[in-house]
Order: structure tokens, then C-alpha cells, then sequence
């Protein structure tokens, strides 16, 4: 059987880059080399290429996606964080290019990454999500309003960033106007959140032989306040899995984001995050990741090798799943 092209895409233009390029290492590894040859592609804001094991580079012809016209590409394996890998844009520029990609489409993955958009869909169809208020930039905002709405402490995060980039956890009124400047350093719409003190959780799901498989449910223990870029990437937090909550949270959660799933018609694999309200065991969503971390530490990997698939399993699952839709 002659081996299929696989294109693993990496980079990005945010902060999130080198988190995607690490994780794309993992990915390459794992993919078993007899039945695909994959080319690590790194796509940065004024270059694409092909980086060789020998780290020699080759451009990425972008009117069509290949090699100097002789490699051609069977599969996008998607591994950016951020723009313009998880906001719909390149899922828009292989659909064009009749490439077919792991990740969800255009639309839901645009959707998923304006955080108050999905989370405004979601509360439709009674999905609890936390009140919050956007801001969009050169608006003019009343700062008491927000305050008054809200409440203490609260979060400031911009809408559309990944890895808690630009977050800030607001005490007090007089520290909103700081926090919201500095989102918009960012991005150029903001979310002032309303806290919930409680746990955070985290599930990863896949859709695979036409079901959709739901991973064992991880916990997060942040070292920090929350779980900020530090604890995700630094090893600043604790991922527990499986998490060790009662059954039926556990459950819960698991319905709950396979229901998301469906709602949002998600492709490929993804992480929904909540988290559960001291007193109330309540689950509030916070956020659906389309192209979670897949370094070896990072929380979906975590959840697949203690469901019992290996990591070569795993890729070669996503790779097969995203060939036959």
C-alpha cells in the first residue's frame, strides 16, 4: 500500500508557536512510519515551509499547498494553537484546496474560538456558562456598570486567545480598567467573567467509528491562583487522571460535553474545560479547545494512554477518522 502524504502543521502567528511546535514533535514521533510519510510544516506570518530531519527548509507553494509541486498532501494534521489554526482560517483554506484536516471546520472552529460567541450558543441550549460582559476596542465602557453586573473578583481575558494569555484575575474596581487594558494588548474584543470558585476539569473527546468516544475525565490543580500559562506550560499545576471526583460527576461532565459536541457539530478531537462551584457542584463551561496540547504531558495524551490506547493508536485513530470523513 503506497503511504500517504501527511502534512503536520505547526507555528502559528500567537504566543502559542513554540507550544505548538513542541507538541507537533510528539505527534511526529508517535505516527507509524510505514504507512505515512509526514512532513513537518511550520507556518509563521511571513514564511510556510518544510523543516527536514536534517533541519534544511523547503517554502510551501501556498497556491496549492505543496512541496515544489511534486509533493502533494493526502491530510492536514492541524497542531496550531491559535491564529490561524484553531479560528477557522486554514480549515476555510483547505477546504478550497479539497485537502482534507483533523480538526473541526471552518465555521465551528471560528465559533469555538470567540470564547463569548460559543459560550452565548451554548447558554441556548441550557449549557451553564458564567455571566460575563464583552468589550470591544475604542468602545467606551462604564467601568461601575461592569462592576456592578459582575462582581469581585472576576477575570479579564481577551475573547479570542488561547494558554490564558493576557488573563488577569481582578480583585477589586479599581483594578478592571489595568486588566482590561492589558487583554486588549492581546486582542481587540475583551471579557470581563464573572469567578466561580470552585475545581476545574477537564474532558477529552473524539468522534471514532461513528461514535463519539469521551476520555477518562482529568482535574487540574493549579499551584497558581488559576490555571494560567505558567501552570499549563511551566508545570505550575497537578492534571489528575482520572480526575477523582464522585461517578456521577464524572458522568456528568462526560454528558455534558459530548452534548457539547454535538451542538457545536465538532470534528476531530477537542477538550471542553468547566468548572465545579464549591457548594454547589455545579459545572459551569468555560471554553472548548479544537486543537488541545499533545505534547506527552499535556492532558488529552494524559486521558488517551490511561483509556488504554497508545499514542501511535491514538494518531493513527485521528488520521483514519479525518481520511474517511
Amino acid at each position: 500500500m503506497e503511504k500517504k502524504n501527511i502534512a503536520l502543521v505547526c507555528g502559528g502567528y500567537s504566543k502559542e508557536s513554540v507550544i505548538s511546535i513542541m507538541g507537533a514533535e510528539s505527534i511526529e514521533k508517535h505516527i507509524p512510519a510505514d504507512q505515512y510519510r509526514v512532513f513537518k510544516i511550520i507556518i509563521e506570518p511571513n514564511r510556510w515551509y518544510y523543516k527536514a530531519p536534517d533541519g534544511s527548509t523547503e517554502d510551501i507553494d501556498k497556491n496549492n499547498f505543496s512541496l515544489a509541486g511534486s509533493v502533494h498532501f493526502d491530510l492536514a494534521f492541524i497542531n496550531i494553537h491559535g491564529k490561524p489554526g484553531e479560528n477557522g482560517m486554514l480549515q476555510g483554506y483547505f477546504d478550497m484546496l479539497h485537502i482534507p484536516y483533523t480538526t473541526c471546520d471552518a465555521c465551528t472552529s471560528a465559533v469555538t474560538f470567540h470564547k463569548d460567541f460559543c459560550k452565548s450558543i451554548l447558554a441556548q441550549y441550557g449549557i451553564r456558562v458564567p455571566q460575563s460582559v464583552r468589550i470591544l476596542r475604542h468602545e467606551n465602557y462604564d467601568i461601575s456598570r461592569i462592576a456592578e453586573k459582575i462582581g469581585f473578583p472576576c477575570f479579564v481575558k481577551p475573547n479570542s486567545e488561547g494558554s490564558s494569555i493576557g488573563i488577569s484575575k481582578v480583585q477589586q474596581k479599581n483594578g478592571l480598567r489595568d486588566a482590561i487594558e492589558n487583554a486588549f494588548i492581546e486582542d481587540n474584543e475583551v471579557l470581563v467573567e464573572r469567578f466561580v470558585k470552585g475545581k476545574e476539569y477537564s474532558c477529552g473527546l473524539m468522534r471514532f467509528k461513528g461514535s463519539i468516544v469521551v476520555f477518562p475525565l482529568a482535574a487540574i490543580v493549579p499551584k497558581n491562583e488559576f490555571f494560567d500559562y505558567e501552570a499549563k506550560y511551566k508545570g505550575a499545576s497537578e492534571e489528575i487522571v482520572p480526575a477523582p471526583v464522585p461517578e456521577k460527576l464524572a458522568k456528568e461532565i462526560s454528558s455534558i460535553s459530548s452534548r457539547i459536541y454535538q451542538i457545536l457539530n465538532c470534528k476531530g478531537v477537542v477538550r471542553c474545560d468547566f468548572i465545579v462551584e464549591d457548594g454547589t457542584e455545579e459545572a459551569y463551561f468555560l471554553e472548548v479547545n479544537t486543537t488541545p496540547g499533545q505534547s506527552p504531558e499535556s492532558i488529552v495524551p494524559k486521558q488517551v494512554r490511561h483509556m488504554g490506547w497508545s499514542l501511535e493508536e491514538f494518531y493513527q485513530n485521528v488520521i483514519a477518522e479525518a481520511l474517511n470523513r
